[in-house]
C-alpha cells in the first residue's frame, strides 16, 4: 500500500512539474508557466502590453513602465495578476502535498524535493508581485482603472 501511495505521488510530482515548467523553445520564447525569457520589444510598439518575465531586471520594468500606455500598464499588469494566482495555487498544492508526508518521512529525500520546489515556487511568486507592482504603480501614477487588478 506504502509503495503505491509513493509512486502514485511521483507520478503526480512529474507531471506537476512537466506541466510548470515544460520544455523552453530554442528561439527563447515566453513559455506558458511563464519561466522563460523573451527579448525586449523595440521602443516603438510599447503600445502593446508587456509579457510576464521574472528575469528581467525591476528597474528596467520600472523605466519601461514609464512609456507604456495606460491600456498597456493595464493588460500587462492582468497577465501579472493571471500569473500570481496560478503560481500561489501551484504552491497552495504543493503546500498540502507536503502536510500530507507523515513524520517519520518528513525529512526523508522525497519531503526535501518538496520542500525545495516549493522554495523555488515561493521564489518566483516573489518575483511576480514585485514585477506586479511596478506596474500597477505607474498605472495608478497615471490615473488608469485599477478594477480587476486588486490580489
Amino acid at each position: 500500500m506504502r509503495f503505491e501511495t509513493r509512486q502514485i505521488l511521483s507520478c503526480c510530482l512529474v507531471l506537476f512539474l512537466s506541466m510548470s515548467f515544460g520544455c523552453r523553445k530554442k528561439g527563447g520564447d515566453q513559455t506558458a508557466s511563464g519561466t522563460g525569457t523573451k527579448a525586449p520589444a523595440p521602443a516603438s510598439t510599447q503600445t502593446q502590453a508587456a509579457s510576464v518575465d521574472t528575469e528581467k531586471p525591476v528597474s528596467e520594468i520600472q523605466t519601461q513602465a514609464q512609456t507604456m500606455t495606460v491600456e498597456s500598464l493595464k493588460a500587462t499588469a492582468l497577465k501579472y495578476k493571471d500569473a500570481i494566482l496560478a503560481k500561489q495555487a501551484d504552491i497552495e498544492k504543493l503546500t498540502a502535498k507536503i502536510k500530507e508526508i507523515p513524520l517519520t518521512e518528513a525529512l526523508g529525500e522525497e519531503a526535501k524535493t518538496l520542500k525545495a520546489d516549493l522554495e523555488k515556487l515561493e521564489a518566483g511568486l516573489k518575483a511576480l508581485k514585485d514585477r506586479y507592482q511596478v506596474y500597477y504603480d505607474a498605472l495608478k501614477q497615471k490615473g488608469g482603472d485599477l478594477t480587476g487588478l486588486a490580489l
